[in-house]
């Protein structure tokens, strides 16, 4: 999975469709979120966007720069973290709906 958050749900929809056309993403969910954070030497508090985008390791660098090149931020987060567990049935849905 890759995590990113947006400024707007119409950013975060933009890059999930752009994801998932490409076939880079299987799945993304998209939820609002409350981020306080660091910036320009001051803490920020904003409402933001976050996409968890649901791919497989054969597509996860091709998916990184998909979201890297169509981010609006100007340091875009792009955190990976790894499916460990994921049921058999999930799995070989994902697989089938990735493929080109």
């Amino acid at each position: 999975m890759v995590i990113s958050t947006y400024p707007n749900e119409s950013n975060a929809i933009d890059s999930a469709r752009r994801a998932l056309e490409n076939k880079t993403a299987v799945c993304v969910n998209i939820t609002s979120v409350r981020s306080l954070y660091w910036w320009k030497e001051k803490i920020e508090d904003t409402n933001e966007y976050l996409a968890i985008f649901k791919t497989l390791d054969s597509k996860l660098e091709e998916l990184k720069r998909v979201i890297k090149e169509n981010h609006p931020y100007t340091v875009p987060e792009i955190v990976e973290l790894e499916m460990d567990n994921v049921s058999k049935s999930y799995l070989d849905w994902m697989i089938e709906s990735i493929k080109k």
